[in-house]
C-alpha cells in the first residue's frame, strides 16, 4: 500500500515503503507529530476552539459543546460548556488575564448552587499549562489516547500530505486508551458493563495539521458493541476562527457574584455540583 508523506522532509505525493516498513514510517511520523503537539499545549497560544462531544450508551446520552477562547499574553481564558440536550444546563468559566480569581456563570440547572448567577473563586491553575484548563483539557486527553495507541504499535494507519503542506494523520484508538486517558468519565453503572472485548475495539481518529504543523482538528468516532450493549462516541475538536476581545465577557457586577473565598467553600461547591450532575446520569 502506498502512503503519502506525513510530517518531515518527504514531498507531497512521494511514496513510502509498503507493509511493515510503511507502518513503521507512519508510526514514526505520528510519534514525532504528537510530541510537537504536546509542546503547543505547554505554551499559551492565542486560539478559539470548539469541541463537540457525543456519547451514547444504549439510550443514555451525553451531547455537549465546549467553545473556548484563549487570548493574549498572559492569556485571558473563557470556556463555555453547554449541553445540546438541555438549554438550561451550562457552565461558563472566565479567567481575566492576570486575575487572582476566576468567575463561573451557572445555568438554571445549577441555580441552587448559589444565590447569584455568577460565583467567584480563587484562581489556582496559574502554574499549570493549558491542559489543566477546560478549554484544552479534553483535546490533550484525546492526544494522549492517540499517543498510547501509537506506542502500543497498532494505532497509526495513514499519513497524507496535501499540496498546501497541510497533513492529515489517521489512527485507530482503542476504547481502553480512550478510557485510560479519561477523555470521558463513565458512571460506574456503565463502566461495569464494558468488557475486555469491548475495550479492545477501536475508534477511527483523524488528526489535521496546518502547513506549520499546528493542530487544526482532531476527530474520534466509532461504535463499540458487546455484552448486549452499544456505545457510540463522536468527539470533534477544531479551531473556530480568530479570537478577539469581543469574544470575552465583561467582569460581572459584584451584586451578581457569590464569592467562594477559600478552598473549603470551593470544595463544598463542587461536591454539590457533582450531586446535581450525578442525578442526571
Amino acid at each position: 500500500m502506498g502512503l503519502l508523506a506525513g510530517c518531515g522532509s518527504a514531498q507531497a505525493g512521494t511514496p513510502v515503503p509498503d507493509g511493515e516498513d510503511a507502518a513503521a514510517y507512519v508510526s514514526a511520523k505520528f510519534d514525532d507529530t504528537l510530541n510537537k503537539l504536546s509542546d503547543q499545549f505547554s505554551a499559551n497560544e492565542t486560539r478559539k476552539t470548539r469541541l463537540d462531544q457525543v456519547v451514547r450508551f444504549d439510550e443514555r446520552r451525553l451531547n455537549a459543546t465546549i467553545s473556548a477562547v484563549q487570548l493574549g499574553h498572559p492569556p485571558a481564558r473563557l470556556s463555555r460548556n453547554h449541553s445540546n440536550l438541555d438549554s438550561n444546563e451550562y457552565l461558563d468559566v472566565y479567567h481575566p488575564a492576570n486575575s487572582p480569581v476566576e468567575y463561573m456563570l451557572l445555568g438554571p440547572v445549577y441555580a441552587s448552587l448559589a444565590p447569584t448567577p455568577w460565583v467567584q473563586m480563587p484562581y489556582t491553575s496559574g502554574q499549570y499549562n493549558e491542559c489543566f484548563w477546560e478549554g484544552a483539557q479534553t483535546v490533550c486527553k484525546m492526544l494522549g489516547a492517540v499517543q498510547d495507541s501509537v506506542e502500543d504499535g497498532h494505532g497509526a494507519k495513514r499519513a497524507n500530505s496535501k499540496p498546501d503542506g497541510s497533513v492529515e494523520l489517521m489512527a485507530e484508538v482503542t476504547l481502553t486508551a480512550f478510557i485510560d486517558n479519561d477523555v470521558v468519565t463513565f458512571p460506574a453503572a456503565i463502566a461495569s458493563e464494558l468488557t475486555a472485548e469491548m475495550k479492545a475495539q477501536t475508534l477511527q481518529t483523524r488528526v489535521a495539521l496546518d502547513p506549520q504543523g499546528k493542530l487544526t482538528e482532531i476527530e474520534m468516532t466509532g461504535k463499540i458493541t458487546g455484552n448486549g450493549h452499544e456505545l457510540e462516541i463522536d468527539y470533534h475538536y477544531r479551531l473556530d476562527g480568530t479570537p478577539s476581545e469581543v469574544d470575552l465577557p465583561k467582569i460581572p457586577d459584584p451584586s451578581q457574584v457569590t464569592v467562594l473565598a477559600d478552598s473549603a467553600a470551593v470544595a463544598d461547591f463542587y461536591a454539590r455540583m457533582d450531586d446535581i450532575q450525578g442525578q442526571g446520569r
